[in-house]
């Protein structure tokens, strides 16, 4: 599969990370679940005798969240399984980046986030596929159109200019229209501050291995005016020189080897504009994001003269204006160009200095922009949200490739700028909650959440999500919820669009038939006060993602399976295509414990189970684009023959989160944090499964990282802290062939004026 290998290039790449729909078997885990319920009723049992009535010193009840229903609403009133990180929770934070951060939430698991710093960063959010996760800046949804599934590579993202991250798990197309299935990660930027001028100044420094070294600089400016006017600045630089990002398993020391270490430079610069007072919010908001990233080719297969270099413009702007208390009109805006360019010059391979003979290089550019204009309206026991919006992205690419062996040259240029490759997305949605107060007093306990959204794509054309998301207050400190709802996932501009066709075929890469992905989802959970300084969470969920898209090889209609690629005269080969070929159904649990034991001493603890199957059937292949011909999924291998169901998904495995905090005085919080991720399978690639080879699976073992960090606090204005990363030096994997940090040391300094 040598030539569809290189016409894919660095595309195909990112898809063999992000694609999330790979099958394997994996065991749900027992012990876990039976600790889940004896952790549960611990939490009972030490926090019965406490107080229940006084809930309002809850932290959880103070919150106010938007991201769930796009609109101001108690964290502890939502039905929904929420989230929020908080400024002061970010500025404290131990962790690296935004992806670390999130690999530490209830029901998430972020492949990439302990690797080589600048890796890809893929998330998995209850399951669900990598491309199913919607990520927001300002309430805005930042992706990347120019790759193969649309998904969003996490490492690209910063702590620059937030001011909070809110997670919404479960489906939320409702609200949010596309690739919501999973749930959503919204990041909001800060505002204005308190009157006069504002700095922030951080300096971080550590290492994570022999020969590393990380070196970050951080400086917010802000001031803000008795009026109401801000302006906001902010200026983010790392540079780090990392660890061979690949495993190398050659223990010959004979053999010549020239591998070498992976860096990473990131530069994040923010600036914003605004003005808020009772009754106005207008801002207006500038990001611009650069990475360069040494890479290698793949696992265990170093590489070093690749590189891959990424850039980012992000606007947002919005507006919106308090009527009065009970209307609220708003608008939203935000507009993204990106361009990633990826280098592979010849590498030496041996001591007399030869090369492979191989050149690589790629382009890609993409750009969304996102406008909606939302109403918000409140009345008593009533609460809704209207809007419409508009939704559009590009993207194109351009690649080379070179390479001279005894065969000769062989060369590959690919080039989709004449395409004008876009695609617009039209919606009107509702989202309501009714109170039973509406009805008479008895009945306030009672809410009903109902919601939908009309969606026109410029090329499928039209679909329908809606979510139905009852809750019942049993009490002042507890909630019990239920929803039902639709999502939907479109899909990329690639898999409709790319015009590669191989010399027997006419059947384009890309197609123009794909559906969207739909989910229907379940999920029923409760939230317990137990105390005034504790309260427990506990959801169940399940998820049927219909007509997941696949890509997948043809064969010829007129040769038998068995006898495929057998004639080395004979090109059985028919091309490739993307299809809806597939069902993926996840269920889970998901327990959340949060404590105060004392005035020094606070406990937090995430335990989330996850476990899946993809069906397979025959009915459901579109024939008009495979003309007939065999059908291969190249994510497993199989053929589809007849309908086949497959226990277990990729990099899907069961996680649990523990931290506890100790404050001996006021100034100084001791921090350990323990996270447990269990055993998974990966994917590689499989030469066996069938005449080009397909991926395959292979176990990944699970492991248990301990992180020790401190932070001390002179005064309001000054700072230190200290982290101690895989404190025991653990041995582990996130991904087959690639490295992960191993112990690591930092220090930080905050100071702010």
């Amino acid at each position: 599969m040598g030539i569809k290998g290189v016409e894919l290039g660095y595309a195909f790449h990112k898809e063999i990370h992000f694609n999330s729909i790979e099958r394997i078997t994996i065991m749900q885990n027992r012990t876990v679940m039976t600790a889940l319920l004896f952790s549960y009723i611990f939490s009972l049992v030490v926090f019965a005798g406490e107080d229940q009535k006084d809930t309002t010193k809850m932290y959880q009840l103070k919150e106010v969240v938007i991201t769930a229903t796009r609109s101001d609403k108690n964290l502890s009133d939502v039905g929904r399984s929420v989230s929020l990180i908080t400024k002061d929770q970010l500025s404290s934070s131990i962790y690296h980046s935004v992806g670390e951060l999130l690999s530490h939430q209830e029901g998430m698991y972020i492949v990439g986030a302990g690797q080589n710093p600048g890796m890809i960063q893929s998330i998995f959010t209850r399951g669900a596929a990598s491309n199913q996760t919607m990520m927001m800046i300002d309430e805005v949804r930042i992706t990347d159109p120019s790759g193969v599934n649309n998904a969003l590579d996490l490492s690209e993202l910063s702590f620059v200019g937030s001011d909070r991250i809110e997670i919404v798990r479960g489906s939320h197309s409702t609200l949010y229209g596309s690739s919501a299935i999973g749930g959503v990660v919204s990041i909001f930027t800060q505002k204005n501050r308190k009157p006069g001028f504002n700095t922030d100044v951080e300096l971080r420094t550590g290492t994570f291995g022999s020969g590393t070294s990380a070196f970050s600089e951080n400086v917010f400016l802000n001031y803000t005016d008795v009026n109401g006017l801000y302006i906001n600045g902010e200026i983010s630089n790392s540079n780090i020189k990392g660890l061979d990002a690949t495993v190398d398993t050659v223990t010959n020391p004979n053999v010549f080897k020239n591998r070498d270490k992976d860096g990473f430079d990131k530069r994040d610069v923010i600036g914003k504009l605004g003005f808020k007072d009772n009754r106005f919010d207008v801002y207006a908001s500038y990001k611009h994001t650069r990475d360069k990233t040494d890479i290698d080719k793949g696992a265990y297969r170093d590489d070093d003269n690749y590189t891959l270099d990424f850039k980012r413009n992000l606007f947002t702007y919005g507006a919106a204006y308090k009527i009065s208390n009970d209307v609220y009109l708003k608008y939203l805006g935000g507009y993204s160009d990106m361009k990633r360019v990826a280098v592979d010059d010849s590498t030496v391979i041996d001591r007399l200095g030869s090369t492979d003979h191989t050149y690589f290089d790629g382009t890609w550019k993409g750009s969304i922009s996102t406008n909606e204009i939302q109403t918000n309206l409140r009345l008593k026991g009533f609460e809704g949200v209207f809007g419409v919006g508009l939704y559009r992205e590009t993207m194109t690419s351009k690649t080379y490739f070179y390479t001279r062996s005894i065969f000769g040259v062989y060369e590959s240029r690919t080039d989709l700028d004449t395409l004008d490759l876009n695609a617009t997305t039209k919606n009107l949605f509702a989202h309501i909650d009714l109170n039973g107060s509406l009805v008479d007093e008895s009945f306030s306990r009672f809410s009903l959440a109902l919601g939908t959204r009309l969606n026109h794509h410029s090329t499928y054309g039209n679909n329908v999500t809606y979510e139905i998301n009852p809750s019942l207050r049993i009490s002042d400190n507890v909630l019990l919820y239920a929803s039902h709802s639709i999502g939907f996932n479109a899909p990329s501009l690639y898999q409709i669009n790319a015009p590669d066709q191989y010399y027997t075929s006419p059947i384009a890469r890309g197609n123009k038939n794909l559906k969207p992905e739909k989910s229907v989802s379940y999920e029923i959970g409760f939230k317990q006060s137990i105390s005034s300084s504790a309260s427990v969470a506990v959801a169940y969920f399940n998820a049927e993602v219909e007509d997941a898209i696949e890509n997948v090889y043809l064969w010829d209609k007129n040769i038998g399976i068995d006898t495929l690629g057998s004639d080395w005269m004979r090109d059985d080969f028919r091309g490739d295509t993307y299809l809806n070929v597939g069902k993926q159904t996840t269920s889970g649990v998901e327990f959340t414990l949060n404590a105060r034991i004392s005035d020094k001493l606070s406990f937090s603890g995430n335990f989330s189970l996850v476990s899946g199957k993809l069906t397979y059937d025959p009915s459901n292949i579109d024939t008009s684009q495979t003309g007939g011909n065999h059908v291969q999924v190249y994510s497993n291998g199989a053929f589809i023959t007849k309908e086949v169901e497959t226990l277990g998904l990729v990099r899907r495995p069961n996680t649990a989160n523990l931290s506890l905090t100790y404050k001996p005085i006021e100034q100084l919080a001791l921090r350990i944090d323990v996270r447990y991720v269990g055993s998974r399978s990966d994917i590689y690639y499989e030469s066996k499964l069938g005449p080009y080879g397909a991926l395959g699976t292979v176990p990944v073992a699970d492991y248990t990282l301990l992180d020790f960090s401190q932070r001390f606090t002179f005064s309001s204005h000054f700072s230190i802290g200290a982290r101690i990363e895989n404190v025991f030096n653990t041995r582990y994997a996130e991904i087959n062939g690639f490295t992960t940090r191993g112990r690591g040391v930092y220090l930080s300094t905050g100071i702010s004026l």
